[in-house]
């Protein structure tokens, strides 16, 4: 198999193979252009806190020590903020050796703040499967703004299988700029394609938003339902820039236009700088397509989940915040992003997850 992020395509042909495998059968809607979306089962563990298994212990036998209790998530569950719940995902993998895997919570879940992230058995890093890995898959969450319900079957991560060494390096990027825009304005490039923060829209002042402490639950399965205003305070600035609070969860949008050419992938990731007392939370990946002219994408902008920590600290429009992580894909999809597929972020700007009204 070609180095690269493996396509739709290759994905399909792992499920026949039974290198992807399911407790239930694994449906079209799961397979996006270059990632596959998992399915939490039905029992969530309430533990004590959370961990890696390390290289001489499975997942199984960790629960068996840190679980506090079992909850079961059919009919729907309530996840309380603030816990750590451990779920059963109903994948499984059987990689060939050579090939690994990583996952990334969905965009709508990283916009709610739910902390989304994969373990594995024998596991020392979290959202990253071994070369060759044979076993279940777990999801760990951890909701940090607001409590959520969730139910069996719900997708909340998504996976992408890596055959070799599959980045690019900066001067391969640059050359890919050349041939097909990838950032509108001129490139940022260092260990990736660095992005920055939009805080002087050109229309208006809202440049984001802020949760609030204490609000209802979020049940998952409600989609364009709740009000905004209930869970979200505006962040408005005339001049250019705001104070984060510190432990406050904001959504802000770069200011940059992002395309994702058809035969790359990408991965959102914490710029490497001391850029300040704050955090860019990489909830993503961005399938081929994403922001593609071609694909109707033209101008569609990173969203960013930003947590302030200890100190207050003052972000100024235009500062780089974070970094994408271009990827060359094994082969070209048979769909991209955001064509002919329910794609809810293609174009997007400033934009809250799709359980709120627009």
């Amino acid at each position: 198999m070609k180095t690269g992020v493996l396509s739709d395509r290759q994905i399909k042909e792992m499920i026949t193979s039974g290198a992807i495998s399911a407790a239930a059968p694994i449906l079209n809607d799961q397979i996006q252009p270059a990632s596959l979306d998992l399915r939490l089962g039905d029992t969530a563990f309430r533990v004590r806190a959370s961990f890696l298994p390390g290289k001489e212990s499975s997942v199984q036998e960790r629960l068996n020590s840190l679980t506090m209790h079992k909850i079961p998530l059919t009919g729907g569950a309530v996840l309380e903020k603030g816990c750590v719940y451990v779920v059963p995902l109903m994948e499984q993998l059987t990689l060939p050796q050579g090939m690994t895997a990583a996952a990334s919570a969905k965009s709508s879940i990283g916009r709610i703040d739910l902390m989304t992230r994969i373990i594995t058995d024998q596991g020392i890093e979290f959202d990253r499967v071994q070369d060759g890995y044979d076993g279940p898959l777990f999801a760990e969450l951890c909701p940090q703004s607001f409590s959520v319900v969730v139910q069996p079957g719900q997708l909340l991560t998504q996976v992408i299988f890596r055959q070799g060494k599959t980045m690019l390096s900066d001067d391969e990027l640059r050359a890919v700029h050349l041939e097909t825009p990838i950032v509108s304005g001129d490139p940022v490039i260092s260990d990736g394609l660095g992005f920055s923060v939009d805080l002087q829209p050109s229309e208006g002042n809202l440049v984001g938003y802020r949760a609030k402490r204490h609000t209802g639950v979020l049940d998952l399965a409600k989609l364009g339902h709740y009000n905004p205003a209930e869970y979200w305070e505006e962040v408005r600035t005339e001049d250019g820039h705001i104070i984060l609070d510190p432990g406050a969860f904001y959504i802000l949008v770069s200011r940059e236009a992002i395309a994702i050419p058809p035969n790359y992938a990408a991965e959102m990731a914490p710029y490497l700088a001391m850029v300040g007392e704050f955090r860019v939370h990489y909830a993503g990946f961005f399938d081929p397509g994403f922001g593609y002219d071609a694909a109707g994408g033209a101008g569609s902008r990173g969203v960013l989940e930003v947590r302030c920590h200890e100190a207050p600290f003052v972000l100024e429009h235009g500062q780089v915040v974070g970094r994408l992580v271009y990827e060359r894909m094994s082969e070209t999809p048979e769909q991209l992003y955001g064509a002919g597929i329910s794609s809810n972020y293609q174009g997007q700007g400033l934009k809250l997850s799709k359980h709120f009204k627009s």
